[in-house]
């Protein structure tokens, strides 16, 4: 992990540059590591409060790992109103998950609800690993995550 940290750290070595330092990382591992954190404090000379407040400020980034495709389900207003819900039950009930357990144990799949995606013409929408799928269904969800096997 050293190694790796070393490489991003090569390319942003400033305490200003602490967000894209966190972003590599989260890239690089798809979650942010303590230790990683830690590491990172100590070669940039900053306390650890002062990164772990910057991670856990940014709902971007996670402490806990996370699947390879991380399915983001909207439940803003107009998602909610055109019924996201459903679609997130219907998820969480093909992969086994629940509130409390957002990632598979394959660390294939994690389900989450954010309050906007932005696409509020588009709704219900969901992403996937960022990219957005439109006029979502609770059926045309599941039949998506059967294609990303």
């Amino acid at each position: 992990m050293k190694q790796a940290l070393d490489g991003i750290l090569s390319e942003h070595n400033k305490k200003s540059e602490i967000i894209p330092i966190l972003q590599a990382i989260q890239k690089e591992y798809r979650y942010l590591p303590e230790e990683a954190l830690c590491y990172v404090a100590e070669k940039l000379h900053v306390g650890e409060a002062k990164i772990y407040s910057i991670a856990t400020f940014y709902e971007n980034f996670s402490l806990e790992p996370k699947g390879k495709y991380v399915i983001k389900i909207c439940d803003g207003t107009a998602c909610h109103v055109r019924k996201s819900i459903p679609i997130l039950e219907a998820l969480r009930k093909k992969l086994g998950l629940s509130e409390q357990k957002k990632t598979t144990d394959d660390m294939l799949y994690t389900v989450e609800t954010v309050s906007c995606l932005g696409a509020c013409g588009l709704a219900p929408v969901l992403t996937v690993n960022d990219k957005v799928y439109p006029a979502m269904t609770p059926d045309s969800a599941c039949e998506l995550v059967d294609t990303l096997k």
